[in-house]
């Protein structure tokens, strides 16, 4: 599975627990404080990251970026499929959180996780992570597209 490097406009925040789900490095110009375009096409531009937006007029200021014409999240993982972004649960590899790399990890709250569930600590922001509820719904979700 190719992961990409992705970045999403502030109409688009919805998308970033999917994608990093599914192994994207995915940066949320919100996480980040940003809603200027400028800003965002830098970004885009220096890190090389796909745009990812609703907004038509940024989108056809950067190359390759991808514009979503729906307002709801399963019709734009829909349209992301739809243009090649892959949508398969991996390993996680993301946090949900901050987007920082996950580590296999013993959590200190062993005792709200089964034991045969297997846990992952963010490196940059020390949340935890497990396969537990939220990991089923979006794999319904993603089975549904």
């Amino acid at each position: 599975m190719s992961h990409k490097r992705l970045l999403l406009d502030v109409m688009c925040g919805d998308l970033r627990s999917y994608l990093r789900m599914c192994g994207h490095d995915t940066v949320y110009a919100l996480d980040r404080g940003i809603e200027d375009d400028d800003r965002i096409r830098s970004i885009a531009r220096t890190e090389r990251r796909t745009l990812i937006t609703r907004d038509r007029q940024l989108a056809e200021s950067v190359s390759d970026a991808i514009i979503l014409t729906a307002t709801e999240t399963t019709e734009q993982l829909r349209t992301l499929r739809a243009v090649g972004i892959e949508l398969t649960l991996s390993e996680p590899q993301r946090c949900g959180r901050c987007n920082g790399p996950l580590e296999r990890t013993h959590s200190p709250r062993a005792d709200s996780i089964p034991d045969d569930n297997p846990v992952w600590q963010c490196s940059d922001c020390g949340q935890f992570f497990w396969k537990g509820s939220h990991w089923e719904h979006v794999r319904a979700t993603l089975d549904s597209l």
